[in-house]
Parts: C-alpha cells; structure tokens; sequence
C-alpha cells in the first residue's frame, strides 16, 4: 500500500461560490491601498457589530468600498494586458463608485425622503449605482446575473407592451425613469435591500471567520481527522468515506460548495487515485462533499442568512431546520459512493496522520467552531455578536499551537482574507436587491406566482413540482444565492397558496436552488472538481448529480405533508421521529437502487424496487410509508435470495 500524508491546507473561505472568475495580483502602492480598502472593510464589519450605524449609511457605505475593491481585484476581461494593472477605466470606475454612493451619506437626511421624486442629480447618480453593480457583478460572477437583472429593468419600463405580444398575463402600466431608479437606489427595496444588508452582515463576518480558523490551522486539523477516523475503515471504501465526513467538518464552517471542494481536491485527489477511483468518480466525490457546505449549519450558504430576513425569523431557527436534512445529505451521498466505490472495486491505501486520540487531545479545540456558534444562538445572542464572539476565541485559542498563533500580521491576514472573498457575494446580493426591487415595483411575483398555480390546477403535488422545475432553470443561468433570492419573490408565493408553510417553502427553494451547484452551465463545483482531476467536466457533474440526487428528493416530504414539516424539527416530536425514521429508510433504498448495491451488485428489477420505494418513503404518509417499505423489503428478498449466504 502507498502512503499518503496530509499537507498544510487553509479552511475554505469563500462564502458563496460566485468566486469563479479571474482575479489580478496587484503591486506597489495599489497592492498597499488595496489591502488597507480589504482590512478596513472587515474591521467596519466587526465595528458594526457593536457599534450604532444607519441601516442606508452601513450599506451604502459597504457597497462603496465592496465597488472599489472589485474595480481594483477584478480586470474588465481575462486578457494578460487587462490583468498586469488597475487601468484608467478600472480608476473611473472606482472614483464613480464612490461620488455617487457618498451623495446619500453627505444628503442623508434629505435623500430618503425624494424617493417618489427624485432630483436630476438623484437620478444621474443612481443610474450610475445600476451600471457599475452590474459591471462588478459581470467581472466578479460573469455574464448571465446582469443580464437577467437588465432585463428585469427593461421589463419595468416596457411592461405595457406585452399585452400587444399576447403576453397579457404578465404586463403591467410601466414606470419611468424616476421611479425605477427612485425605487432602486433611493429606498431599502432596491440595490440597498435585505440581500445586500446579509451580505454586509451575516456572510462578511462568517467569511471573516472561516478566514480565522484557516490561518489558525483547523482546516488541515478537519482533513486529518477525518482520515483518522475513517480512512482506514472498509478498505478501499476508506479515501471515499473520508472525504465525505471531511467535507461535513469542513461546511460547518465553510459554507461554500467550490472552496471546500477545492480544498477537499488539494488534498484527498492523489488519496483518492492511489485508491484505484477514476477521475470523473473522484471529482465527483470531492463535489459531492464539497456542496454539502452550502447546506451544512452553522454557516450555511448566503442564502440561508436571506432565509431568516425573508421570513422575519432568527437564524438559529434556520439552523435548527437544516440540521436533519444536512446530515440525511451526507448520510445519502455516503451511501452512494459507498456503492460505486465497492462495484469499483478500490484499494486500501495507507494514511499517514497521528492517531486519532492523540489528534482529538492536541488540536480538539478546534471543535468548538462547530458547535460554539450553535451554543451562543441557544443562550440568547444575536448572530452577529455570536460569529464575533466566536471569532475571538479562536483567535485566542490559536495560541495553543505557537506554529498557528494569530499575531497581528497574522490576524490581519485573515482580515484580508475574509474581505476579498466576500466581493462576489457581495456584487451577486447588490444584483439581486435589483431584480427584486423590480419584481416588487410592478407585481411580478404575485402574476408568476398565480400563473404556476393555475398550471397546476391548484393541486399540491403538481404546484410543488412546477416549483422545483422553476428553480432549477433559474438554477442553470444564475448562482446559488441569486436563484434562492429570485424564486423566494416568485416561487414561494405560489407554495404557499396551495397551503405549503412559509418555513417549508423557503427551505424548499433553498434546496433546490442548490442545485444550480450541478447544474450546466453554472456547476462550479462540478467543474473545479474535474480541472483537479484531470477528468472531463460533463460526465463528473452527472455523476456528482447522481451521487447528489437523494438530497433532492426528500425536500418534498416537507412540502406534501404536515407530518414531513418533522424533518425541518417543526413538528410534534412522533412526527419528527416518523419521517426522519422513513427518510433514513428511503435513503437506504434510493442508495441501493441509483448506486446498484445492496451487499453484492444489484440486477436492474432489484434496483428499479428499491428505488420505487425510496421514493414513496419520501411522502411522509402512513400508506405511502407502507407501500414503500414493502417495496424496498421485497428487493432486498429477491436480492439475499439471488446472492445466497
């Protein structure tokens, strides 16, 4: 057997996984200014925690220094030329970014109140807001999300027009000028809306904080531990299971898909090749794990945190009702590589880490990132100052190991670190706060809403399944935290018509809105995976879709039924054991049937049973339930009856 050992890994940052695009290594007194605009923007975040600030100024303020950090890290194009320097068009930009976002500070007490009529200045500088947040959404996270939002602006001007094209259902009197950009850039419904204000404070502090644990050394201590754990078990099933608890440690606090994927791929991709997996199997399995970040509480993907200011509610609930379904994610896709990994045949590899004890005794501390944020939410704090009080104490407890120790050089660095990573995110929700003030000016969700509704004929099933259809092909144009933002204004209030609770249909959309994650043309996750092993993207990001797709499923137990509400923990405590029970089950039978495993291969009648009746254990129903068991128990017959002893 070959010996593999871990190397030294940062903790993935990156809080959403719009971070895909080319970014410039800047020089000289630009690479100072830059640094001190990145290290500034995250001591202004932690300021904010306990500091008094205005909702408008924080954000406006926010959005300034986010648009200028773009201008200065993100070249207009991938050519050589544009990326050597910050161009004279770059510098414009820039200057722009901050003369028009410093007018509502300077006319603060005046600006609020021109909404409904706003001045020509208003208006020149507030077109000014729209380009450049769409320019730094194109350079940050590509083309697709401002033209989506552009067209969503033209929508507003020509609403009126549709009704000439047979498209009645959804036209509308159409605004000028001055009420788009009065709606936009002038209240708290447009670019300075609830995505922004949860980039600006949930997701740039969780950034700042994974940034923390990196430099501290958790994430080299999570990839150790999980290969102590269970590298070594179920021989060449090892590198696969490993990987797989490894990319849960890491999502507790990484929350993004593409960071902890690539993280997971520097370290576990020659493990995993020494093993026997092929490369489109292993990219799939570092993606596969790596996606569960965006579903894995604490920190959760973007979207989670929009989640809770949507509906009004706190975030440990959001974390509360992701719990069950993040680890039914893992446990899913465990038992699905475990499948493929026992046909392939794979081989034992020999790991090289401390022993598990002697790791757990020496770096153990860095457990309380999982749990200590969680515990804060539980006594009462506030998010903000629970991540900030968290932050603290993994800076002081990065003094245990001196090699890891956050000096200030260091700490600064996780400053850096954390601000640079959050300017996608922060772009995409500036874009989003655009098409949402949109949608919100001319009614558009309530006619998409109806429309899906009167599809399904009011019935639950189908209004639920045009939903997720809906999500998903906003999936394939846009990134996670967009398509959730979209379909929540859209999509939810269809669900909820046809008597779908709010708390279920978010959660919903949330889900599958992560499918955008392995989805062409945006699967990030998918094709990072593929570029780190030398596999061809397409035929990783079906499988990882495969190896993803029980996560899938079981979103709709808790849209179809009150008793399914039991996997989000908001049912009586019978409920919560009943469809978690049959959910567990159903992965059981959907592994043996999409994986093709059951103790030895399974033949096709085997799997097409076991994998009806995973399904049907996903309707949280007693006769469902029944039918499903009895289904499944019969594969399994046919196949210990096939196999013998």
């Amino acid at each position: 057997m070959e010996a593999v050992s871990v190397p030294e890994v940062p903790l993935p940052t990156a809080p959403d996984d719009e971070l895909q695009s080319p970014t410039r290594q800047l020089t000289g007194w630009t690479a100072r200014l830059g640094t001190a605009l990145a290290v500034g923007l995250s001591l202004y975040a932690l300021y904010w925690v306990v500091g008094i600030v205005q909702p408008l100024v924080y954000r406006a303020s926010f959005l300034l220094i986010v648009l200028v950090l773009s201008f200065m890290f993100y070249p207009a194009s991938d050519t050589p030329r544009a990326r050597a320097r910050v161009s004279m068009l770059d510098w414009l930009f820039a200057v722009l970014a901050v003369a028009a976002l410093l007018w509502p500070l300077i006319d603060f007490d005046n600006f609020i109140y021109r909404a409904a009529d706003p001045t020509a200045l208003d208006m020149t500088l507030g077109a000014i807001v729209i380009l450049l947040v769409l320019e730094a959404t194109r350079r940050t996270a590509g083309w697709v999300l401002p033209i989506t939002a552009a067209c969503f602006i033209l929508y507003t001007f020509y609403g009126p027009l549709l009704d000439l094209v047979g498209l009645g259902l959804i036209a509308h009197r159409g605004y000028d000028l001055s009420r788009i950009v009065g709606t936009i850039y002038m209240t708290l419904e447009g670019v300075f809306g609830v995505p922004l204000d949860v980039a600006g404070s949930y997701i740039i502090l969780f950034s700042i904080y994974g940034a923390v644990l990196g430099a501290s050394g958790a994430g080299k201590f999570y990839l150790e531990w999980s290969l102590a754990a269970v590298g070594t078990s179920g021989g060449g099933a090892g590198p696969g299971r490993a990987v797989t608890v490894a990319g849960l440690l890491l999502g507790t606090v990484s929350g993004s898909g593409v960071a902890n994927t690539v993280t997971l791929g520097s370290v576990a991709w020659p493990m995993l090749k020494r093993a026997g997996y092929k490369p489109d199997m292993g990219g799939a399995i570092l993606s596969a794990a790596g996606i569960g970040a965006i579903i894995c509480p604490p920190a959760l993907g973007a979207a989670a945190f929009i989640i809770a200011e949507f509906l009004h509610i706190t975030y440990l609930k959001v974390i509360v009702m992701a719990a069950i379904p993040a680890l039914l994610y893992f446990f899913s896709i465990f038992l699905m590589i475990e499948a493929d990994t026992r046909r392939l045949g794979a081989r034992p590899v020999q790991i090289v880490t401390p022993p598990l004890w002697q790791l757990t005794k020496r770096h153990g501390y860095h457990f309380l990132a999982v749990v200590g944020i969680p515990a804060m939410l539980i006594l009462g704090m506030s998010p903000f100052r629970a991540v900030f009080f968290s932050m603290a104490i993994a800076a002081a407890l990065s003094f245990v190991d001196r090699e890891n120790a956050l000096w200030p050089r260091r700490f600064l660095g996780a400053l850096y670190t954390g601000a640079r990573s959050v300017l996608p995110v922060a772009a995409t929700t500036a874009t989003a706060g655009i098409i949402v003030g949109t949608v919100t000016l001319t009614g558009l969700g309530l006619k998409i809403s109806g429309l899906i509704v009167d599809l399904a004929g009011g019935y639950l099933f189908l209004t639920v399944l045009y939903s997720a259809l809906a999500i998903w092909m906003l999936g394939l144009a846009v990134p996670v935290t967009a398509s959730y933002i979209i379909a929540a204004v859209m999509v939810a209030p269809a669900m909820t018509k046809v008597g779908v609770p709010d708390l279920a249909a978010h959660m919903f959309i949330f889900y599958y809105a992560v499918l955008s994650e392995v989805s062409p043309p945006t699967a990030l996750s998918p094709f990072a995976a593929a570029a780190i092993t030398g596999a061809k993207p397409m035929p990783t990001m079906m499988l990882t879709w495969k190896y993803t797709l029980p996560a899938f499923v079981f979103p709709f137990a808790f849209t179809l039924s009150k008793q399914g509400m039991g996997l989000l923990l908001q049912a009586p405590p019978g409920d919560v054991v009943m469809s978690t029970g049959t959910a567990v089950v159903g992965i059981l039978a959907l592994g043996a049937g999409l994986g093709g495993w059951i103790r030895a291969a399974a033949n096709p009648l085997e799997r097409t049973l076991a994998t009806a009746g995973g399904l049907l254990l996903f309707y949280a129903g007693t006769t469902s339930d029944i039918a499903g068991l009895v289904l499944f128990a019969i594969a399994v017959a046919l196949h210990v009856a096939r196999t013998g002893k």
